[in-house]
């Protein structure tokens, strides 16, 4: 029987299949092989009884460490011109993680009714990555986010307080009050990071939430190589080649075709400027260390 993974808690895995929801252990074969069953995971599983067993795992297309979610096809990230004001660095590094993984982002800018975000939307329209205005209070946008996501597993994050739980809820009722129990039940904190449950949304969409930022392990950056950053901006792209030095690094090279092309403003400078921390984080990163 062939299902998906849509909890993982406590050594059990909870598999949506065509019969309904499966609690399942995992076959010891995984742990000799160092391979563990994750959230987003297509599985095969045998019953016994009313529980299963998982027997095989699909090969993934991707998958993250924290949140542990295999085979997202978009990440969603939340943001805000209003209170809270969203660091662009905060976005720019979210984009980078998840275009490492090969997975699309989309940016929803929430609190459209108190800040229209021009400049916020802007810059993102701009720099190729699709971005929808939401508001949870007049329900703005609410259409254009479903049909975005629709038959797509995605990941919600976003900094607290930009109003991702009213947007669940004005999306899926009923997965907004399953989540909120999640949260009531496990806390916030440090400690639920690890948690992580996918929401079936109805025409094969699932949504798995996350509870800020902080779920994504920002040590990840750590391990992007300084030369492939370049490649993780996609409004780079026109501007990589061309420079007068073969390894440059687009920072503070003479005759940077992406200098002259930020200075020509065909590049938005907030982007570069996450560039250059996030390259300035990678410069840092000494692979033996971890070994």
């Amino acid at each position: 029987m062939k299902g998906i993974i849509v909890k993982a808690l406590s050594g059990f895995y909870y598999v949506q299949t065509a019969e309904g929801l499966i609690t399942c252990r995992a076959r010891g074969l995984f742990r000799k092989t160092g391979q563990s069953p994750l959230v987003g995971d297509w599985v095969t599983i045998t019953r016994s009884g009313p529980e299963g067993t998982v027997e095989t795992i699909a090969p993934r297309r991707n998958a993250f460490v924290r949140p542990a979610v295999a085979n997202v096809d978009a990440l969603v990230i939340f943001a805000s011109a209003a209170v809270p004001v969203t660091d662009p660095f905060l976005i720019d590094r979210m984009t980078v993680i998840a275009a490492r993984q090969g997975v699309r982002s989309i940016l929803c800018v929430n609190k459209t009714d108190l800040n229209p975000a021009r400049g916020l939307i802007g810059i993102y329209r701009r720099a190729g990555i699709p971005v929808v205005a939401t508001s949870a209070l007049t329900g703005e946008g609410l259409n254009d986010l479903r049909a975005a996501i629709r038959g797509k597993t995605v990941v919600f994050t976003g900094n607290s307080g930009v109003g991702k739980s009213a947007i669940l809820r004005g999306l899926s009722p009923a997965a907004a009050v399953q989540t909120g129990e999640v949260s009531q039940k496990l806390g916030r904190g440090r400690h639920t990071t690890r948690h992580i449950e996918l929401f079936s949304m109805g025409e094969n969409t699932y949504v798995a939430d996350t509870p800020g930022f902080s779920s994504f392990d920002p040590e990840q950056m750590d391990h992007v190589p300084k030369e492939e950053l370049q490649e993780l901006f996609p409004d780079f792209a026109p501007y990589r080649t061309g420079c007068r030095f073969p390894d440059c690094s687009h920072r503070t090279e003479p005759g940077c075709v992406l200098l002259e092309a930020l200075r020509a403003g065909k590049i938005e400078p907030s982007r570069h400027a996450s560039y250059r921390r996030l390259y300035e984080t990678a410069e840092q990163y000494k692979p033996w260390e971890n070994k």
